[in-house]
């Protein structure tokens, strides 16, 4: 006898240690996606058309484990498969007709019965499960028996195992269930047609869980006082109110849980915030709502947090569900014209090559960049116009010649290197690019202003909280991008025509570093910026992309992205931390003072100052030479070049342009004041600058094809040149050809061939420039 039960003790416990597959091995289970609290964002089918979520044993509420076993099986942890007891009571039932059917089944063997879809209705079909179950007792452990129950038992409907069933009714973990919630659930296996949540048969549920709650309290007395919530009605949520929030985001997720193969059994934990969804998308239906009439009808918005790079919050439009605007296209990953949105990329690659400081002049001015004639938005000209202002204002032309003057590392480059995907090769978009000739996506344009927000570094967005963090990429120096988010939050709130208020938040007077941008045609309204630690973009439009004078950056998508900030503040009011872009510690910069008119160092004679911002070692930066002491003549009012040129001389300040901004100046209605003449014959010059004159034509790098008409073909060539410069003289090939005053043309004829043409000033300073001269029949 002592042989026997040694023997059997030794096959016993070489079953359950020789290797078996999981109880659970091929159950596909559904695709769940939480937000980062742990919120319910979508409960997928699995590819049994169940809902069913995997949970371990040791994440199930140990009041679900115990009501589920006085209710099931209070002997499971005394019997090896089957209770005797129970069948030999079933069985006399079954056949002496003296009482109701009584089921006799432990855990073990529903688990027996789910696992293997055995028929038990039959004696045949019993005897098959009472083997089974006896099998599964010796190659498994109770504790892996008890989760194989708990993952496969019957909830009512299509659902099964108590992680979907908690998830789907309650809104919670298996692990944060309460009493009366675990309770609920632990009589439903057993009738789960009757007593499933909901159905029509409600007092089956009610009467089975009194029942049970019964029981409960003989063993468990210091529960007896919740007898009251169990004389309610318990309240649950449907299936349609828990599985389809933040569609277009799930979807995407999806797709990576789809890249980690089926069996992937976690929740997928998202850096969504469910909370801030919401807001963003209530948001978003009120603006299409009210836009409706000017025909606008969809957007679509993405917010991050730029220090981790986690998206909080991603829309993908006004409505998923509405055919008509196709709202089940995500618009979030969608690539459109980003219009001005890209600007500010282009400044900063100006400011780290050291083409400009924030208040370098810029010329906004008609421009030819061989052959390429870019217009404002507006169709008009501001003439000179310092670099900030150029970007706030969004001056396309200052934008195109910064692009021109980039050296190898362009646009173009920061966009490959910030991974924007179907980029054609770079000379199809020329200097375009610069003014929304590429297409970029919400997500796209997201993660460049957050380079912005993090000095320079990028990093890729994160959805999925089990993303690895991977090295930032140097994409810029930490002063180009502080000096340019110093620049945007310059930037007037939408509508405001007062006073700037430096981007700040007309609530709180927190900073907003913000763009728009417009895409040619009217189809695509942008509004992209930083705030306190987030990074926001919002895009208005339709996605079969048709046009809309509507869709202007700042009358249409402007007022969205400032709601969204406003509401955002409002649910986190109290957060006064200052952020960690508008901080510039550590960072290699000087604030000098500088002239408010030029932009420039103030010199002596600047009267009105500003402070601004430099990158020592880099930045162009030059005393100012505009403002200039003249000496005047009192008697004759004339200019005189010393002191000692008239008998009473006055002093006075004057602004002194060079003649090309002069000319500027007029062009936008904005005429300076020239200081008087020299009187005749007493001419003077005063310099003040050693560049040579700026020749406009002939262009750089240009072949000249002219066509003979008339036995004469003629180049133009003009220069400009410094204030005090009244004439430039013309030589090619160190032969005379003119003069001219500064901004005026002069047309030499010319024949084929190679030459060397010099403009000289009338105090000695030159440029000179290669001219190539064809001809063509």
């Amino acid at each position: 006898m002592v042989a026997l039960l040694l023997a059997v003790c030794v096959i016993w416990t070489g079953l359950r240690l020789m290797p078996k597959p999981s109880l659970l091995s091929g159950v596909p289970f559904s695709p769940v996606v939480t937000d980062r609290q742990g919120e319910l964002l979508r409960f997928g089918l699995a590819t049994d058309d169940v809902y069913r979520q995997f949970v371990p044993l040791e994440k199930i509420a140990p009041v679900m484990v115990g009501g589920t076993l006085l209710y099931e099986d209070r002997y499971f942890y005394r019997h090896a498969g089957a209770n005797p007891v129970a069948l030999a009571r079933a069985f006399r039932n079954e056949f002496s007709g003296s009482g109701r059917r009584l089921g006799a089944s432990t855990i073990t063997m529903q688990v027996a019965r789910m696992r293997y879809h055995l028929n038990t209705r039959t004696w045949g079909g019993k005897l098959r499960q009472i083997a089974a179950a006896a099998r599964l007792e010796c190659l498994y452990s109770k504790s892996e028996i008890l989760e194989a129950y708990f993952n496969l038992a019957p909830y009512g409907r299509n659902i099964e195992g108590v992680g979907a069933a908690s998830r789907i009714y309650f809104g919670k973990n298996a692990s944060e269930l309460s009493l009366g919630e675990a309770l609920t659930l632990s009589v439903i296996p057993q009738n789960p047609r009757r007593r499933a949540p909901g159905s029509a048969d409600g007092r089956a549920l009610n009467e089975s869980r009194c029942v049970l709650f019964n029981e409960w309290i003989e063993q468990h007395p210091q529960d007896a006082g919740k007898r009251a919530f169990f004389e309610m009605a318990m309240q649950v949520s449907t299936l349609a109110q828990r599985t389809y929030l933040a569609p277009h985001f799930c979807e995407d997720c999806l797709r990576s849980l789809a890249s980690n193969g089926p069996e992937s059994r976690e929740p997928l934990a998202t850096t969504l915030d469910l909370g801030i969804q919401e807001i963003l998308e209530r948001q978003i239906a009120r603006f299409s709502g009210e836009r409706k009439s000017q025909g606008i009808d969809n957007a679509c918005a993405v917010l991050i947090d730029y220090r981790t790079m986690e998206v909080l919050a991603s829309v993908g439009s006004a409505d998923f569900f509405n055919k008509e605007i196709n709202g089940q296209v995500n618009g979030a990953q969608m690539r459109r014209s980003p219009g001005s949105a890209l600007k500010p990329f282009v400044y900063a690659l100006a400011l780290d090559q050291g083409i400009i400081q924030p208040h370098t002049l810029l010329k906004d001015a008609p421009t030819s960049f061989n052959g390429y004639n870019p217009e404002n938005f507006d169709r008009d000209f501001m003439g000179p116009v310092q670099a900030c202002d150029a970007l706030v204002q969004s001056r396309n032309i200052p934008a195109v010649y910064l692009a021109s003057k980039l050296k190898a590392h362009s646009l173009y480059g920061l966009l490959q290197e910030a991974g924007v995907e179907g980029l054609r090769e770079e000379k199809q978009y020329g200097l375009t690019i610069a003014l929304g000739g590429v297409e970029v996506s919400p997500e796209n344009l997201a993660a460049l202003y957050a380079m912005l927000a993090n000095r320079g570094l990028f990093n890729p967005l994160r959805k999925l909280e089990s993303e690895a963090k991977i090295a930032p990429q140097r994409m810029l120096s930490p002063e180009a991008a502080f000096l340019v988010l110093d620049m945007l939050k310059q930037n007037n709130l939408p509508g405001y025509t007062g006073k700037r208020t430096a981007g700040t938040d007309a609530v709180n007077m927190r900073p907003v570093a913000w763009k728009t941008g417009t895409s040619y045609s009217f189809r695509d309204a942008w509004t992209a910026g930083v705030f306190d630690h987030y990074v926001l973009v919002v895009w208005v439009g339709s996605f079969d992309g048709h046009p809309n004078p509507a869709l202007v950056g700042r009358s249409a998508a402007a007022p969205l992205f400032f709601s969204i900030i406003g509401n955002l503040r409002a649910r986190e009011s109290g957060d006064s931390t200052v952020a960690s872009w508008e901080l510039n510690a550590g960072l290699n910069l000087a604030e000098v003072d500088l002239c408010a008119v030029t932009g420039e160092l103030a010199g002596a004679h600047c009267t009105h100052r500003r402070k601004g911002w430099f990158i020592p070692g880099v930045s162009p930066l030059t005393t100012c030479a505009v403002h200039r002491e003249i000496l005047i003549d009192a008697k004759t009012g004339y200019q005189v070049a010393s002191p000692d040129a008239a008998s009473e001389v006055r002093r006075e300040i004057w602004e002194v342009w060079p003649s090309d901004l002069q000319a500027l100046f007029r062009f936008a209605g904005l005429p300076r004041r020239t200081p008087p003449p020299f009187a005749p014959g007493k001419e003077g010059a005063v310099v003040t600058k050693e560049n040579g004159p700026e020749i406009l034509s002939p262009r750089s790098g240009m072949e000249y094809h002219l066509r003979l008409e008339g036995g004469e073909a003629k180049v133009p060539m003009q220069a400009h040149a410094e204030a005090a410069v009244r004439n430039v003289y013309w030589f090619v090939d160190k032969t005379y050809v003119g003069s001219t005053t500064p901004g005026e043309t002069l047309f030499w004829p010319a024949k084929p061939g190679r030459y060397q043409v010099s403009a000289v000033d009338d105090v000695g300073h030159s440029t000179t420039r290669a001219l190539v001269v064809a001809t063509v029949e």
